[in-house]
């Protein structure tokens, strides 16, 4: 039976959930995620546990934090001064925001603290710190890989 390897288009249902059982992501009802193992566009450990399934084939594996989003960073953690929110914005704990950088990129930060004069946002991914279960199904390897080589 052909296995998905390094290289290979792939579709996979997976349901995420944190070690407590808490659901994060789920394929459920929708279509199966569609990656190439090994191209980076997944975290490292999720790659690693479609390796080796047949289709059809189902597994349940756990990613440490390393191999997930990584731990989480104090110098993501910004304090930002109250009287610089938008007029008749109520800051709350766990509101996502996004601000801009110096060259004008966006990025994602969450309310993780609301102090007297100021808040303090966490720019850290939403999972980093983590360490994510997954249970997997391979559905289709849509393409074997070509000439192209991808380390293990």
């Amino acid at each position: 039976m052909k296995t998905a390897q390094n290289g290979d288009t792939v579709k996979v249902h997976y349901h995420g959930k944190l070690t407590d059982g808490t659901t994060f992501d789920s394929s459920e009802g929708r279509e199966p995620l569609e990656f190439t193992i090994g191209s980076g566009q997944v975290i490292k450990g999720f790659d690693e546990g479609v390796k080796g399934l047949g289709i059809g084939e189902k597994r349940t594996i756990n990613i440490p934090v390393e191999e997930a989003y990584g731990p989480k960073q104090d110098d993501l953690l910004i304090e930002f001064p109250k009287d610089q929110f938008p007029e008749g914005m109520e800051p709350a704990v766990g509101m996502a925001l996004n601000m801009r950088n110096e060259q004008g990129q966006a990025f994602p930060v969450t309310i993780a603290e609301i102090k007297e004069a100021s808040v303090v946002l966490d720019g850290n991914h939403p999972l980093a710190g983590k360490e994510l279960v997954f249970d997997l199904e391979l559905v289709e390897i849509v393409g074997e890989k070509s000439g192209l080589i991808l380390p293990d």
